[in-house]
């Protein structure tokens, strides 16, 4: 049976798996976008679990608080959520360029459409 302390990690590592799963299992480029922000947003859930104690306060200085919690690792997550949103719109900008040059987001017409046109190229 799992400790009611734990869940949070299960669910972290389920939410990590599955976003690893879809970035290597599926062929569409938004799929692994969505992937990529399961996976990072997974991390941003250990970081953040990792950050709380128990029975901790903001550290504020104040008489009859002894135990305060670390702002680090929230204040890393707010950086790591802007530089995710900005991976992924880079991501979804050059899946449109990929989908204007050639047609198709899918993996396996990208590389089929590649090797056609290395054979053209090469007689």
């Amino acid at each position: 049976m799992i400790e009611p302390g734990l869940y949070n990690y299960w669910i972290v590592v389920f939410l990590m798996m599955a976003g690893l799963y879809v970035v290597i299992a599926r062929g569409n480029l938004v799929k692994k976008i969505v992937g990529l922000n399961v996976f990072q947003a997974s991390v941003f859930l250990l970081y953040i679990t990792m950050g709380k104690v128990d029975g901790g306060t903001a550290p504020i200085l104040a008489e009859g608080f002894t135990t305060y919690s670390n702002p680090l690792p929230h204040v890393l997550i707010l950086t790591a959520i802007v530089v995710g949103v900005a991976t992924t719109a880079l991501g979804l900008a050059l899946v449109v360029r990929i989908q204007e040059a050639y047609g198709s987001i899918e993996e396996d017409e990208l590389d089929e459409k590649d090797e056609q046109a290395e054979r053209e190229v090469r007689p």
